[in-house]
């Protein structure tokens, strides 16, 4: 889970962007991200050259399988699910 408060319109906006990339948005500065650790690693990278280290903050929440198998929702929304992988 990737949480951000980006000062700048313009960079948070790159942020969601590039956030899109490897998650589901679930609210305004949330993503829900389903990444390994080279995406991670990548995806760190990337929001930290838009990001200013002094004003902006990203967080990074990991999660374990059985946290998010108990992920509860009140209000509008809802668990962003797994991609399934199908070869035909």
């Amino acid at each position: 889970m990737v949480s951000y408060d980006i000062v700048d319109d313009k960079k948070r906006t790159q942020i969601a962007k590039a956030l899109k990339n490897y998650g589901e948005r679930v609210q305004k500065s949330v993503f829900e991200c389903r990444v390994d650790d080279e995406q991670f690693m990548r995806m760190k990278k990337t929001l930290e050259e838009i990001m200013d280290m002094n004003e902006d903050s990203i967080r990074y929440y990991f999660l374990c399988k059985g946290c998010i198998e108990r992920i509860e929702i009140s209000g509008w929304g809802t668990v962003v699910e797994e991609e399934k992988l199908i070869i035909v």
